[in-house]
């Protein structure tokens, strides 16, 4: 009996939504028409047009068909897909004040728990303290100058792990963005050997993050109702994954902080994020929450979107070696060889500064933004934005449009040096700073795009000026690498082989002395 009346509150419920659609189509404004889009069906609107997976691909198809900014409907559900960076500027900057609140996403945020980490919280004083938070910490280039030196020491521990095996490139890419992002929030020093367990535990999380937050993934995050599915209903398997999910993120919360708590005892915390925040006062039980969560979200939040761009530079450097070349040269001639490159040379090095925009523009990290909510009804260009519509930023798109981006698709730094273009007489613009568009908009803006960049740039300009990147060649036959990338909030390039070699054996020298100097 118990079992009839959960399954018939479950049908009572969907009913309830179905009933609720009609009623909007029947009683909702006419006069007022939504942005255009690809015509959907009665009731259930564009639900069979969503794509499952490189959905930035689909929704860039829509913006070329129906302009740039369109829209879709999903069981009622408004979807405003923004596909320039004009459209994303005037509604999610100048606009702020409507669209900085984050949708309830029943999957990634209710089920799993992303809710109470920055990317997903909900607009408000909670979501004000922890940018203020972040601001502090790590808000621009003069605050993240106190961690130069740890960001360069990392990048040359991670040269000695690639020369070492230079097969498990992945493996140590993942291990120098844990360690930069763990010393900032933890203090924690990534161990030596590849399975750390802070760095195993936040790519587990962050990769089902990006999975349980992907749009149009997941039918509960359009039928909410479907979250009061028991779990051993047939296609309620979402509520048992969610569950796993749900306790590896908790894992991510609670472990670096009671390792923190623990150094704190025996006295041998290294000063960072957690440790200052306990140190300054006796927090109250929400402020340790919050302090636990906020740490969550720098660290979750930096490692793997940091995983992908350094990917994508050994990508890059691999496909277009001209590239490299340029830049190594540039190097050789201000930095010379006994020594390796640090921040106080990236103004001298402008070359190998475009090479870091241009990893960011070249492979977005995140495709889509995660999306904003309209929270009043406004008008935009003649159509009508409803109040709760999601506003999603297709970032992809805005990075790859070409009507601002010469080749989109081709790695060219020299689209940001006026001199290079000029000289070459190619007779362009400069063209925009991907940090334009990359990051995000608004109050939403990703609050470590100064610590992905800088820890980005210290990658970047020691593997140039220490390693040889190339195509794989096995048995005579050329390797060539396919651009391609992984579906998810977070995207990754796909795996791929590449030839890392030592520029020379002065190069090994350096990578192996003494870190005294940091």
């Amino acid at each position: 009996m118990a079992l009839n009346v959960q399954v018939l509150t479950v049908l009572d419920l969907c009913f309830a939504v179905v009933g609720l659609i009609i009623l909007r189509r029947i009683f909702g404004p006419k006069s007022l028409p939504l942005p255009p889009g690809p015509k959907g069906l009665p009731l259930i609107g564009n639900i069979l047009d969503m794509p499952t997976e490189k959905e930035w691909e689909t929704f860039a198809q829509w913006g070329d068909a129906f302009g740039d900014i369109c829209s879709v409907t999903v069981l009622g559900q408004p979807l405003i897909i923004l596909s320039s960076a004009k459209v994303a500027v005037d509604l999610l900057d100048k606009r702020s004040s409507i669209y900085s609140d984050r949708p309830v996403l029943q999957m990634g945020g209710e089920l799993v728990g992303w809710k109470n980490t920055l990317v997903l919280l909900q607009y408000g004083d909670r979501f004000k303290r922890f940018r203020k938070l972040f601001h502090n910490l790590i808000g621009s280039h003069a605050t993240m100058r106190q961690y130069f030196p740890a960001q360069e020491l990392e990048a040359k521990k991670f040269l000695r792990k690639v020369l070492a095996e230079p097969d498990d490139l992945q493996a140590h890419v993942r291990r120098l963005a844990g360690a930069v992002v763990l010393r900032i929030s933890h203090g924690y020093e990534v161990q030596e050997h590849k399975d750390d367990p802070f760095v195993t535990l936040a790519n587990s999380a962050t990769e089902q993050f990006s999975l349980a937050t992907s749009t149009g993934q997941f039918m509960v995050d359009c039928i909410p109702a479907l979250r009061h599915v028991p779990d051993w209903v047939p296609g309620a398997d979402f509520k048992r994954k969610a569950k796993q999910w749900a306790a590896t993120l908790i894992e991510l919360v609670e472990q670096p902080h009671n390792f923190v708590k623990q150094q704190m005892l025996a006295g041998t915390a290294s000063i960072s994020f957690t440790s200052s925040m306990l140190e300054s006062k006796q927090l109250t039980e929400e402020e340790e929450f919050d302090l636990k969560w906020s740490a969550a979200s720098l660290y979750s939040g930096a490692a793997d979107t940091t995983v992908s761009a350094i990917y994508a530079f050994f990508l890059a450097m691999t496909l277009y070696p001209e590239v490299a070349r340029k830049a190594q040269a540039e190097i050789d001639a201000v930095v010379g060889n006994d020594r390796l490159p640090t921040f106080a040379d990236r103004e001298h090095l402008p070359y190998v500064d475009a090479v870091v925009k241009e990893v960011f523009r070249w492979n977005v990290v995140t495709p889509l933004a995660v999306p904003h909510r309209a929270t009043q009804d406004d008008f935009y260009d003649g159509y009508f934005i409803p109040k709760g519509s999601l506003l999603i930023p297709n970032l992809w798109k805005l990075t790859h449009d070409s009507r601002v981006y010469h080749d989109p698709f081709e790695f060219k730094p020299e689209r940001f040096l006026a001199d290079l273009l000029a000289t070459e007489g190619l007779g362009r613009q400069v063209e925009p700073h991907p940090r334009e568009t990359c990051f995000g908009f608004g109050r939403r803006i990703c609050p470590g795009m100064h610590l992905a960049d800088t820890t980005v740039f210290a990658c970047c300009v020691t593997s140039l000026a220490i390693l040889d990147i190339d195509k794989c060649n096995e048995n005579g036959v050329v390797i060539e690498p396919v651009n391609d990338q992984t579906s998810g909030t977070i995207s990754h390039p796909k795996p791929f082989k590449c030839s890392i070699k030592p520029r020379s054996p002065k190069a090994v020298a350096l990578v192996q002395s003494s870190d005294e100097q940091f």
